[in-house]
């Protein structure tokens, strides 16, 4: 059993900055993919970022050179940092970690807007 926590979503003015956190618990192994999805009101839910346990790291077209994915292996943990915010990355995020099973996290609300 796996269990994911994440924290940090908000409201943002257009052009600000916010940190996301996940901690993962349980199961886990540190070779296990981890990340964060994005589900807007009307669309589909769609992946942000990734990171691999050796911190590779794959991005969505929409967010590069904006938003920056760590991890923290000792802690279980990663991380979303989101700079330069717009008003279309208003959605919910969500953590995830990909092993046998994919596991998310509860979701939280980053809100853009002026």
């Amino acid at each position: 059993q796996v269990q994911l926590v994440e924290s940090g979503g908000g409201l943002v003015q257009p052009g600000g900055s916010l940190r996301l956190s996940c901690a993962a618990s349980g199961r886990i192994f540190s070779i296990n993919p981890m990340g964060w999805y994005r589900q807007a009101p009307g669309k589909e839910r769609e992946l942000v970022a990734r990171i691999s346990s050796g911190g590779i790291t794959n991005y969505v077209d929409a967010v590069k050179g904006r938003f920056t994915i760590s991890r923290d292996i000792a802690k279980n943990s990663v991380y979303l940092q989101m700079n330069s915010l717009k008003p279309e990355d208003t959605a919910v995020y969500y953590c995830f970690l990909s092993s046998t099973s994919i596991y998310w996290a509860q979701g939280t609300q980053v809100t853009v807007s002026s």
